[in-house]
């Protein structure tokens, strides 16, 4: 049986620092990458502040400031990202409110590619992103 987004999302797994093994997805062969775990993506998206948004691009580049790589894997960013996206999905479809989960909705726009994968669809995304004034 395939694990539950919030199995994922509770891996015990943790960041890792490595040189990038070859050209991919716009970073260079042995520029220092920072893996993240879906952890991190969520802590970054929780600091957010309401009515500020992030794209994905941004999201990276200050993470691998943070710690003290030059990029962050895009790759895995997006699948972390997404986790912790369904994570936020699952916890309003148990009753919470928007503002007691992540909102992914400042990093995701209606039209980013991982939205289009959100089992919530983009319309709550630009709906949740119109009520922030984003």
């Amino acid at each position: 049986m395939p694990k539950t987004w919030t199995e994922k999302f509770n891996s015990p797994s943790t960041h890792q620092i490595k040189s990038v093994p070859v050209d991919i997805a716009g970073m260079k062969k042995g520029e220092v990458m920072l893996i993240p775990t879906p952890k991190i993506i969520d802590a970054f998206i929780a600091g957010i502040p309401r009515g500020i948004c992030l794209d994905v691009k941004t999201l990276r580049a200050r993470l691998a400031k943070k710690y003290k790589a030059e990029v962050t894997c895009p790759i895995t960013t997006g699948f972390h990202l997404r986790a912790v996206a369904e994570v936020a999905i699952e916890k309003l479809k148990r009753g919470a409110k928007p503002c007691e989960v992540t909102p992914f909705w400042r990093v995701l726009d209606e039209n980013a590619p991982t939205t289009a994968k959100l089992s919530c669809g983009a319309a709550f995304v630009q709906k949740q992103r119109k009520a922030e004034g984003i």
